[in-house]
């Protein structure tokens, strides 16, 4: 076994983090409704979003239902995934004594 103590944060830390997290999730879950409900939105009051053709004689609102979504909702979890790790990783997990060991090894 090392010498080094193992990592605890403190109730403080783990409360921050979790406010921080859910703050991120409630984000991108208003992001995603919104850019869903964008959708039956434009369809309602834009005319050539459903008469107008584009590739293959399909409208744009066809081409967005079909792969549109998928592509923004692939991101959107990519980005609050991402975002949420990083924040997690940054706000758990460290100690001070690891950055000024890690400090002094390289000096």
């Amino acid at each position: 076994m090392s010498g080094d103590p193992e990592v605890q944060d403190t109730p403080a830390e783990v409360d921050a983090a979790f406010r921080t997290l859910r703050r991120i999730a409630v984000t991108y879950f208003v992001v995603f409704l919104a850019v869903l409900g964008a959708f039956p939105v434009l369809t309602m009051t834009l005319e050539w979003w459903t008469r107008s053709r584009l590739l293959g004689g399909l409208s744009p609102a066809f081409l967005v239902a079909a792969v549109g979504l998928y592509v923004v909702f692939a991101v959107i979890g990519i980005a609050a995934a991402t975002l949420s790790s990083s924040v997690e990783s940054r706000m758990l997990g460290g100690t001070s004594s690891e950055s000024h060991d890690t400090d002094a090894e390289e000096g």
